[in-house]
């Protein structure tokens, strides 16, 4: 599989530049990425199918592929994929676990300064990277690459009460030791209080595409402490700590899980897909 570089822009903007270099961490470690991260549930593969029309022959543009979590799977559906990553080092990891993989191409580029192609795509999608990428530009960059009735595919992911609850309620202590910004009595929202109307009304906003219809899936996944912690190196907001208090933190989560929960916790996720047409 070929490797293809596009110029990466410069922005010097306060907002931009946190979130630039909260999304530089991920490549800091790619191996362990592709290792620790959680894949997605089969039921979101058939919505897209679906909704999406992201099945077999599709022309899928994936942006922000990561290690290829998502690309792996949808490869093995038959779309015909261009996965844009912006780090290079988790992009070379996904041209490895694609190498098998017919009508797949991995662009190292930024998504926002990418040249799109002539041919329009069916569908963009954007799972867990959406929110990395200019908010200044992100939805009318997604109409830009599809033809018109093409699909907007974008999967957010969020921690929600469920799974072993107690241990999510007395790792808070943990976390505002360690942490400063970690606010007193944070605990994870129950999946029916996560709103999703700031992503639709974004879109709406753009004047660019239809109303959005969301799908919804809760998904286990139990980890014992070395697997969870392999999962909170992954977070940005983890690897941003000091060093001292990264250690600390992930001490005193191993010695919890260890000491309290018999060394297993479950952790629930809600993953939400929202489709959007374009008009």
């Amino acid at each position: 599989m070929p490797e293809i570089t596009a110029p990466v822009p410069r922005d010097d903007r306060p907002e931009d530049s946190r979130r630039e270099r909260l999304r530089r961490t991920f490549d800091e470690d790619a191996e362990l990425y592709d290792r620790a991260r959680p894949g997605y549930p089969a039921a979101l593969y058939d919505d897209l199918a679906e909704l999406a029309e992201a099945g077999p022959g599709s022309r899928v543009l994936e942006v922000g592929c990561g290690t290829g979590q998502a690309t792996v799977p949808l490869a093995g559906r038959g779309c015909r994929i261009t996965a844009v990553e912006a780090g290079p080092s988790m992009a070379a990891v996904a041209r490895r676990n694609l190498a098998g993989a017919r009508d797949v191409e991995v662009v190292t580029a930024e998504f926002e300064s990418w040249p799109l192609p002539s041919e329009p795509y069916d569908t963009v999608l954007a799972v867990t990277s959406f929110h990395w990428i200019d908010p200044a530009v992100r939805v009318t960059r997604a109409a830009d690459a599809l033809r018109p009735g093409g699909a907007l595919a974008v999967v957010r992911t969020q921690h929600v009460a469920g799974g072993t609850e107690e241990f999510f309620l007395d790792v808070q202590r943990c976390y505002e030791r360690f942490d400063p910004d970690t606010k007193p009595g944070t605990r994870p929202p129950a999946a029916a209080e996560v709103d999703h109307a700031d992503h639709a009304e974004e879109v709406a906003r753009s004047g660019r595409f239809g109303p959005t219809v969301f799908r919804r899936y809760e998904h286990d996944v139990t980890y014992t402490a070395p697997e969870y912690l392999e999962v909170l190196r992954t977070y940005s907001g983890h690897r941003a700590l000091p060093e001292d208090a990264r250690r600390g933190l992930l001490s005193s989560i191993a010695e919890l899980i260890d000491g309290r929960y018999g060394g297993r916790v479950t952790k629930r996720y809600l993953i939400e897909l929202g489709i959007s047409r374009r008009r």
